[in-house]
């Protein structure tokens, strides 16, 4: 899909479910975004596992704590254990809210492993008229990323070759990060000053261009892609109705 579509379907569909607190649109939008994940997307579902381990903690957490902290509304009790009563509404909004976890980081892990960041910035430019300005200096910023990673590694190897000793004390190498944060900080402004050097002289002045070397268009794909979410929000949103 075209990244700027894809990513207004995606607001869109987390700002529409946000207003439905029954636990069974969330559950249904969920299991749908899965279904999106296993037939139509090539993802490495072990790193999506391990990506999605934390946010399945969360709504655990969430349905633990809302069903023990809770507030009590009354209500029928449904199970009680240890002195503790939980009630029907106690349990549908701590459902809710776990499933409403599961779906917006589902859907935002699904947005995040099918887009290249590079393509997503040239499409805000493109299709949603972003500030050149602010888009190059965003794509900029996230090419330096694998440079930084490569710098921490290379100074801190220098830093031992030269006799510097790795404290055993957690707070000790805490502060000792200086050693390491300070010169990484001095090249980033050399890598900086010199990227932008580079991008004046080559023509770059921030104003909106009319031509592109790499057009990214809209396709029917988008269009047929962007109707099967609106389906599936459509059945979320009824079906939660229905069964509620």
């Amino acid at each position: 899909m075209n990244p700027s579509v894809k990513f207004i379907v995606v607001t869109l569909s987390m700002i529409a479910i946000a207003f439905f607190f029954n636990p069974w649109t969330p559950l249904i939008f969920w299991m749908g975004v899965l279904l999106f994940q296993v037939f139509l997307s090539r993802l490495n579902w072990k790193v999506w596992a391990l990506f999605m381990l934390p946010f399945t903690i969360g709504a655990f957490g969430y349905l633990w704590t809302t069903l023990v902290f809770g507030i009590e509304t009354g209500g029928r009790i449904i199970w009680s254990f240890a002195g503790l009563d939980i009630t029907a509404e106690q349990l549908e909004t701590a459902l809710s809210l776990s499933f409403r976890v599961l779906a917006f980081s589902t859907l935002s892990l699904m947005f995040a492993f099918t887009t290249d960041p590079v393509k997503f910035i040239m499409s805000l430019m493109q299709q949603l008229k972003l500030s050149p300005k602010l888009a190059y200096g965003v794509m900029v910023g996230y090419q330096f990323l694998p440079v930084m990673k490569d710098e921490f590694t290379q100074i801190q190897q220098a830093q031992r070759l030269r006799g510097a000793v790795e404290e055993k004390n957690a707070l000790k190498r805490l502060l000792d990060m200086r050693r390491v944060l300070m010169p990484m900080l001095a090249g980033a402004v050399r890598k900086a000053e010199r990227s932008a050097f580079a991008m004046e002289a080559r023509g770059f002045t921030g104003e909106a261009r009319t031509d592109y070397y790499q057009p990214i268009r809209i396709g029917r794909i988008d269009f047929w892609m962007s109707a099967l979410f609106a389906l599936l929000l459509i059945v979320s949103c009824l079906g939660g109705i229905w069964l509620s």
